[in-house]
């Protein structure tokens, strides 16, 4: 019996070796279908990108790293580059054509812009990436950062919104790149969102200062506490003056941060703006306080100021 069953014993090793090596196979194609992506994205050979994508589609249609690539190349094609020549000085760097009286005719220069279609195609490819992976937090801070880029400040708003919305679900158990758990990922989430806010605030659009509070307003409906949030909020009123409101804001934020230096020199600057000299030094007093050198010295400077009032 021994010498009858060693035959099969043998074959059931055999299979079960190739069983292993079939799996180890398939994880090592996956890696290596990233990894060659990954280097002929670095030279921005599209063309080998494009193939890799085809064959790694092919075998790994739902891989999390496939969307990501898609994204990246629909994106990188998506980048136009064009010669402007005009009176008007361009962006950037530039070229002055002079006449022949070395006066000034006009300006050579070039202008970025981003085609429409693979654009959308490659929000199509991240979309379904983020159905897939909803907690991957990178393919949705990719596409808030390609709108922010075309300038789409509404969709780059609604994106925002959206994944504050979804912090709540997944209580900011947030993965990254290779599915990898993201540590720390409330406070890396929600310093991500200061970054975007300060986006917004940078364009110079007053626009947009709506927006700033649109987001900082859905943040305090799921982290109540969270103290930039609110002096976004207060900002947005104190921007258009709207002081009493802004205080308000800026009041509720001190008593969650009493020695938030920046919440008590906005306080400072509000109370100095309605004119209440007695608060506005009293709260610059605070900064002084609690603040850092640069607040410490806008906080002296003020102080000044209003007693020289006196």
């Amino acid at each position: 019996m021994y010498f009858m069953n060693t035959p099969h014993i043998k074959r059931f090793s055999s299979l079960f070796s190739l069983i292993i090596l079939s799996f180890l196979s398939i994880a090592q194609t996956s890696e290596q279908f990233s990894s060659e992506f990954n280097s002929f994205s670095a030279t921005a050979d599209t063309a080998n990108m494009r193939i890799r994508l085809a064959n790694w589609e092919a075998k790994f249609p739902e891989d999390a790293e496939l969307f990501t690539g898609y994204f990246n190349y629909y994106f990188r094609l998506a980048k136009k580059e064009i010669v402007v020549l005009g009176t008007n000085q361009p962006k950037g760097e530039s070229i002055v054509i002079k006449d022949s009286t070395s006066k000034t005719a006009g300006f050579m220069g070039s202008e970025i812009y981003y085609d429409s279609v693979l654009v959308r195609k490659g929000l199509e490819k991240i979309d379904q990436g983020i159905a897939l992976y909803p907690n991957r937090l990178d393919m949705r801070f990719g596409k808030i950062y390609v709108l922010g880029l075309l300038q789409n400040y509404e969709l780059f708003t609604l994106e925002i919104i959206n994944t504050v919305a979804f912090s709540s679900t997944n209580k900011n158990e947030w993965t990254w790149t290779n599915n990898e758990k993201k540590q720390d990922g409330k406070d890396f989430f929600l310093q991500s969102l200061q970054d975007y806010q300060t986006q917004l605030y940078n364009t110079g659009n007053d626009e947009l200062i709506y927006n700033m509070r649109e987001i900082a307003e859905e943040v305090l409906k799921y982290y109540p506490n969270h103290v930039e949030s609110l002096t976004n909020v207060g900002l947005t009123y104190l921007i258009f003056e709207d002081y009493t409101k802004g205080l308000e804001v800026m009041l509720k934020a001190e008593k969650i941060a009493p020695k938030d230096y920046i919440v008590l020199s906005n306080i400072a600057y509000t109370y100095a703006q309605l004119g209440d000299k007695p608060n506005a030094i009293n709260y610059y007093e605070k900064t002084l306080k609690y603040g850092d050198a640069q607040a410490k010295g806008y906080a002296e400077e003020q102080l000044l100021l209003l007693r020289a009032k006196d």
